[in-house]
């Protein structure tokens, strides 16, 4: 499968169609392969509250857009902040297992995102409240 403007523009069009602001493209062939591969597409406004993944580290590679990355301590204090944008080289960043995080997307964005699998879905324990 060619990775190409078309396709992230089609991914795009369907995030904006959705009331999350985001759509997954996934390339692997199911919720229990050992890689998740996907393009994540978002668009500013959408909504990912501070999470973490307790069994995979998860890589981010930016294709489009420009987006913050923050990392954040168990009290929910910020510790690190990283602006990802094509325009400036700085491409993707590796987000260790764990690690609490978070997104804002600054404009129309795709990111090529890999996670160990099988998919394993956010528990309230996985969310950080402030």
């Amino acid at each position: 499968m060619k990775i190409d403007k078309r396709l992230l523009d089609t991914v795009l069009a369907q995030a904006a169609e959705s009331p999350r602001l985001r759509m997954n493209y996934n390339f692997h062939e199911s919720l229990d392969s050992k890689a998740q591969r996907l393009l994540n597409a978002l668009l500013p406004g959408t909504v990912l509250p501070v999470h973490r993944h307790r069994f995979t580290s998860e890589t981010y590679v930016l294709l489009q857009g420009k987006m913050k990355v923050a990392f954040y301590d168990d009290n929910g204090e910020k510790i690190e902040e990283y602006l990802l944008d094509v325009t400036t080289g700085d491409y993707g960043l590796q987000i260790p297992r764990g690690v609490w995080h978070g997104i804002e997307v600054i404009e129309p964005t795709v990111i090529f995102e890999v996670k160990d699998g099988p998919y394993t879905p956010l528990t309230p324990d996985d969310i950080l409240s402030k």
